[in-house]
């Protein structure tokens, strides 16, 4: 099952996939367009989801196919801890054998990405989170900590955690671990940024508010803020990003979506 394309002119959506994986090419990243549309989507755990702007959720199967999965979502995230999501109402849901599980609480954006921890923050941009004891029970009566702050995105992986405020401004949570999703505090990073993924590597990606793609060099165990940010140069326009096994997951202001392989 192919997602419905977006309404735009054929000819001009060619050209600009063409040019889209020349210049790709040329800076080092091969990147193709799959069928379909989305307004969002999250690569984890060698799995690729996605939603539309009728809040459709998706699967990305074999040869570039999407399948629809059963529900209605805003914001979905899949990583080592399954499937999670938020509806239009901010409830939150997650994926239990087979089928959406109702969770307390509220939120308009969750990532799954994290190694032992669930994040999310919700329509007032206060930040929540799940420590792994919480994310492996299947009881629907989870209590969410509050973590200090304000975030309109956050995000985690291998390294740790990162979110973006309402400013752009960029921030890295220290000392986040499986039992301690909480982390210590706020370590400011250089940067605007509009919104940040990590990947399960520990690959920090993010766009600015000129949709231009930005990857955070010299994370490492021993250095997980790295060093400095480097623009990826694939040209377009880009509204959301994910990352996961060495694939970057980008959706373009038209909701074209890329897969560009990362060397």
């Amino acid at each position: 099952m192919y997602l419905p394309l977006h309404p735009t002119d054929n000819k001009m959506k060619l050209y600009l996939c063409l040019v889209l994986m020349l210049f790709g090419a040329a800076a080092g990243q091969l990147c193709i367009q799959v069928p379909g549309w989305l307004k969002q989507i999250d690569a984890g755990a060698g799995q690729v989801y996605g939603v539309n702007d009728y809040n459709g959720i998706y699967r990305l199967i074999a040869n570039n196919n999407w399948v629809a999965v059963p529900g209605s979502l805003i914001h979905v995230s899949v990583g080592p801890f399954g499937l999670w999501g938020a509806n239009s109402g901010y409830s939150i849901y997650k994926m239990q054998d087979g089928n959406w599980v109702n969770v307390a609480g509220a939120l308009k954006q969750v990532d799954a990405g994290g190694i032992g921890q669930l994040v999310g923050v919700n329509q007032f941009n206060n930040i929540y989170c799940l420590n792994q004891d919480a994310i492996l029970s299947k009881s629907g009566n989870l209590i969410f900590n509050l973590v200090e702050g304000s975030l309109k995105y956050y995000s985690c992986g291998l390294y740790g955690c990162w979110g973006v405020n309402s400013n752009n401004d960029i921030f890295k949570r220290l000392k986040v671990s499986p039992r301690n999703c909480k982390g210590s505090e706020w370590k400011q990073v250089k940067g605007k940024l509009v919104m940040v993924e990590v990947g399960t590597d520990g690959s920090v990606y993010g766009l600015n508010k000129e949709g231009q793609i930005f990857r955070r060099q010299g994370i490492s165990a021993s250095n997980p803020i790295g060093t400095v940010w480097t623009r990826i140069n694939i040209v377009g326009t880009f509204k959301h990003l994910s990352f996961d096994e060495g694939i970057l997951w980008l959706i373009n202001t038209d909701g074209n979506i890329f897969r560009c392989g990362m060397h």
